[in-house]
């Protein structure tokens, strides 16, 4: 860097002929000019293509040579730099001669000095000629600053449209988030409002079931007419569908707790067959492969009826309503997801769709995400399959291929040894009329449903007083003295888990069953055991086998009973 510097503030002399060269060079050097002789023009035009200060010639050494290598140097030089020269002329008046005119007028940035000059003159041109050429240099300094800072400026103009395009996005990304956050929470205050709604129609249908059950039950068991019995049958049947309907909106409002139970996989898939088959159309067929010898799952089986119902729609808008869905149970070994290292049951629902995209098929079972047009599905079917899986204990797999078909895997645990270790009561009510002493309180606001379970009780051969409200059965809790509390949930000014904290203020070890259509599963569960909740409609015997059971608890030391 010094040499360059030093190479700029340079001198080239010219002179090739005598002792010229060397005089000037000495008088330059007096005064710290750093100079380099040329010994020809050959060697003046290599030295100009390195940095140089100026250049000093003498007039004879311009006298034929050719000028155009060196007007082509000059014409390199860039917009900053205009090289000077000095010319030494010969004694001639400072006029050139003839041969000479033509080169000098060639060279632009020239000076004139007509010999014989003194040294002080020559230096005084020659710092003068130096001079000049570092305001070139400085003016070079300025335009490489400017060059610097516009490349900074660029830079930074780069780097902060760069940053406004990011923030751009990240504004973009924060708006698609916040529309897909109003859509889910729209989503959320629509099923939030649905439940709302279910649970109080569902509270007051499935009393009217109670009632219609019930009242065929007590048919039943007090005639014998076999014409009357079918009858009674078909009751039983439109009553048990019309709970199973309820059941199901509850569970699309996922408003109600999955009822958990060993139950026959492929009975319950036969069962809804006829279901699928009308839902789907006559275009789409059903066909079930169940493996045979499949043990009892433990699941809640009007959950998964729902569940498959609603992955055969799927299906059917895959296929675009014409093809073959194919319902299937196997029995797989747990895979590296599942960690209980046991044996599963498997259903597959097969389409011969048009397959899902490998970039999409990770969203699908996300809440709200949909394949559909907008304003045909909620994005809800395969997340509630999802979920109902997962409260089961299993799992949900997908694999796809466009162009060919879907298959969804629903994986659920098998029933173990104990739940299946209590049995269903599905014969008929047994009636001990032994239990005269055993005093049941029924508090039910529907009168309805409380006749029905009053002359339920007295027929099983119970002692049964009964209440309108909580607080008049609250009221007659010391002069009845009840072994047993039968309340409803739902009820105007007190709810029936309010009723049980307060009679159990004074008697502790009532035993209770809370009878519901629908209701807070955990508000239930604080005052009782999950066990003694009957849900509404319930038959006969599910009345009498809660009964049995909640009375038979009554007998366990309060250490080990579950109302202590």
């Amino acid at each position: 860097m010094l040499r360059e510097h030093k190479d700029e503030e340079r001198i080239l002399i010219l002179a090739p002929q005598g002792r010229d060269a060397q005089v000037i060079e000495q008088v330059l050097n007096r005064v710290g000019t750093y100079c380099t002789v040329c010994v020809d023009y050959n060697e003046l035009l290599q030295q100009l293509e390195s940095p140089t200060g100026a250049a000093l010639i003498v007039e004879e050494a311009l006298h034929g040579i050719d000028i155009e290598p060196l007007v082509d140097t000059l014409a390199r030089q860039p917009s900053w730099s205009d090289f000077p020269f000095v010319v030494l002329m010969s004694p001639r008046n400072g006029k050139a001669g003839p041969g000479s005119n033509a080169v000098i007028q060639k060279l632009g940035n020239v000076i004139l000095l007509e010999r014989p000059i003194n040294a002080d003159t020559l230096r005084t041109a020659a710092a003068s000629t130096l001079r000049a050429r570092r305001r070139q240099y400085q003016a070079r300094a300025d335009l490489q600053e400017r060059i610097r800072l516009n490349e900074t400026l660029e830079s930074r103009i780069a780097e902060r449209t760069t940053e406004l395009a990011q923030a751009n996005n990240r504004l973009m990304q924060e708006m698609a988030e916040r529309e897909r956050a109003q859509i889910a929470l729209v989503q959320t205050q629509k099923m939030e409002a649905l439940g709302h709604l279910t649970s109080g129609i569902s509270h007051d249908f499935n009393n009217l079931l109670s009632i219609i059950q019930g009242n065929a039950d007590l048919i039943d068991l007090l005639t014998g007419n076999d014409r009357i019995k079918r009858m009674v049958n078909t009751i039983r049947k439109a009553a048990g569908q019309g709970a199973k309907l309820t059941g199901q909106l509850l569970a699309f409002s996922r408003a109600q707790p999955l009822n958990l139970k060993s139950f026959d996989l492929n009975m319950s898939l036969e069962g809804v067959e006829d279901l699928l088959s009308s839902s789907l159309g006559s275009n789409v067929q059903v066909r079930l492969e169940l493996a045979a010898d499949l043990s009892p799952v433990k699941a809640d089986p009007h959950q998964i009826e729902l569940a498959v119902l609603n992955l055969a729609i799927n299906a059917k808008d895959a296929m675009r309503d014409t093809g073959t869905v194919i319902i299937g149970t196997a029995k797989k070994p747990a895979t590296v997801d599942l960690t209980s290292g046991r044996d599963y049951a498997v259903i597959s629902v097969t389409d011969t769709g048009e397959g899902i995209n490998p970039e999409i098929i990770g969203k699908v079972f996300n809440p709200f995400f949909t394949t559909k047009p907008h304003g045909k599905g909620t994005g809800l079917g395969l997340s509630q399959v999802y979920g109902i899986a997962q409260q089961s204990g299993g799992t949900v797999k997908i694999r796809s291929e466009v162009g060919v078909g879907t298959t969804v895997e629903i994986w659920l645990p098998f029933a173990q040894p104990e739940d299946m270790a209590e049995p269903v009561l599905r014969g008929d009510v047994n009636v001990d009329h032994n239990d005269q002493r055993i005093c049941i309180l029924v508090v039910e606001d529907d009168v309805r449903v409380r006749q029905f379970m009053v002359e339920s009780l007295e027929i099983l051969g119970y002692q049964v007083a009964h209440a309108e409200d909580a607080q008049a059965g609250l009221d007659s809790i010391e002069s009845v003295k009840p072994d047993l509390l039968i309340t409803d949930f739902l009820m105007p000014n007190m709810t029936g888990a309010e009723l049980v904290k307060r009679a159990r203020r004074v008697y502790p070890d009532l035993p209770v069953i809370i009878a519901t259509g629908y209701a807070d599963l955990h508000a239930i569960t604080a005052v009782t055991d999950s066990e003694m909740v009957l849900r509404k409609p319930f038959q006969l015997h599910d009345l009498a086998q809660k009964v049995q059971k909640a009375l038979a608890w009554r007998a366990i030391p309060k250490k080990l009973s579950p109302f202590g």
